[in-house]
């Protein structure tokens, strides 16, 4: 192995871990603002569609939209389309199952997304995934089992809701992955942002509505705020170290989505959520642990970093 390379692939400068925690951070404000939206009256569609006309402004400026031509060259205008629906799905799912579901919950749920991700990548991208990584992914569906438990009188809409938005989401990362190489990183920004909010415009007069009060605007411009600069801090960070390096810390936002369900809605998670969210983490930790060793095991195009800045986005 390359001494050079490898010592690349282990340096974490702590600015990119802070840039992390902080994107994490600011997701997790997302998540508690929309909840506070759709709780007190406001459609999950209309919530959702302000989430993605506010980020795509913010991409606009931040990416200087009037001077950057990569921000709207595509290779699969169609893809990048597909790409953006499914985006989109994840966070009205989400959205929805923030109705009845606790923070912690859905985060917990969203967090199996990458054992989905390595189950699907196979099939659909060609990518080898040994039996330790099904065995990981095995154990982290046990452990959505343990915070669902169907049959067990607590399975409802809001987790079937959850579950879509994992399932869109990982699907959002595949094709991420697979465009990757034939797009630009401000690209795959800009049009995952555009094509949700032309597309659900038409839905806008008839889920919209005037916020009620002073908070309600704030709360409404902040979600697509806090979205469209957690992203930007992403691609900050994924520039200052590696993808594997930086992988474990976004887990870091349980901590966050706990804190706030308890200090804005009075929510604690019981046992049976903290048990299966232990067992979700621990399994993804693990097929991180995995994919980086394969991944520095068989590195060897200079280009690859730049591939692993695009499946974080």
């Amino acid at each position: 192995m390359n001494p050079k390379h490898s010592e690349i692939e282990t340096a974490t400068p702590a600015s990119a871990i802070l840039i992390v925690l902080s994107a994490c951070f600011l997701f997790s404000f997302l998540d508690a603002s929309a909840k506070y939206l759709v709780m007190n009256g406001m459609a999950a569609p209309f919530v959702a569609w302000m989430r993605f006309a506010v980020h795509l402004v913010l991409v606009l400026i931040l990416f200087r939209g009037w001077a950057n031509p990569a921000l709207y060259r595509a290779v699969n205008k169609p893809a990048h389309v597909l790409r953006g629906i499914f985006l989109f799905g994840s966070t009205i799912f989400n959205f929805l199952a923030l109705q009845t579901l606790q923070l912690a919950e859905t985060i917990s749920i969203y967090f199996f997304a990458p054992m989905i991700i390595t189950a699907l990548a196979g099939p659909l991208l060609g990518e080898t995934v040994g039996w330790r990584r099904w065995v990981a992914v095995l154990v982290g569906f046990v452990g959505v089992l343990v915070i669902t438990r169907p049959g067990f009188g607590t399975f409802g809409v809001g987790h079937l809701f959850s579950i879509g938005s994992m399932l869109s989401y990982s699907f959002y990362v595949l094709m991420t992955r697979k465009m990757g190489a034939t797009e630009t990183t401000e690209s795959l920004i800009f049009y995952s942002a555009l094509a949700p909010t032309i597309l659900i415009f038409p839905a806008v007069p008839l889920y919209g509505s005037m916020p009620a009060d002073a908070m309600q605007w704030i709360l409404l411009f902040m979600v697509g705020a806090l979205g469209g600069y957690g992203h930007w801090l992403l691609i900050k960070a994924y520039k200052l170290a590696s993808t594997s390096a930086l992988a474990p810390y976004p887990y870091s936002q349980m901590l966050w989505m706990i804190a706030l369900g308890w200090v804005v809605f009075a929510d604690l998670p019981d046992l049976w959520t903290l048990g299966g969210a232990a067992i979700i983490v621990c399994s993804g930790l693990y097929i991180i642990h995995r994919e980086h060793r394969l991944r520095v095991r068989g590195r060897t195009s200079p280009g690859c970093e730049a591939d692993d800045l695009a499946k974080r986005l």
